[in-house]
């Protein structure tokens, strides 16, 4: 196992999600357990319900550039993006990408440039806000 395979299991295992690695790019990837449907049909898509994470080019300091991704309900949107903040996350982005669903789902992006460790644990803090 190489260092960033070793890195990427790291993370994973903070977030509690499934390590991956494509082209060099570390992908974790979990999944909300929220009872969803869009235009009245149940949903489990993996892309209806995902939190996903990666890192990628490490400078020699150990900073990687670092994208978080989740679907959010809209009562945990205030309470997800002050944790993020109160980590120094940026929060670059939160939007919808279903019309007629229930309950309302939400999608939430953040992003940092440091260590990836540090990073997977100040997002793991943000995600205890969130109902399982």
């Amino acid at each position: 196992m190489n260092a960033l395979e070793r890195l990427c299991n790291q993370f994973a295992r903070i977030v509690d999600g499934q390590p991956s690695i494509f082209n060099g790019v570390c992908f974790i990837q979990k999944f909300r357990p929220i009872r969803a449907t869009i235009l009245g049909q149940r949903t489990r898509s993996p892309l209806v319900l995902p939190t996903f994470f990666t890192f990628e080019s490490i400078d020699r300091r150990g900073r990687a550039l670092n994208l978080g991704e989740t679907v959010i309900l809209q009562q945990e949107i205030n309470p997800f993006i002050s944790a993020l903040r109160r980590g120094g996350i940026i929060v670059t982005s939160l939007h919808n990408h279903w019309l007629f669903e229930q309950p309302r789902l939400m999608y939430i992006h953040f992003e940092s440039v440091e260590n990836p460790i540090i990073f997977a644990r100040k997002a793991a803090a943000a995600l205890r806000v969130l109902r399982k």
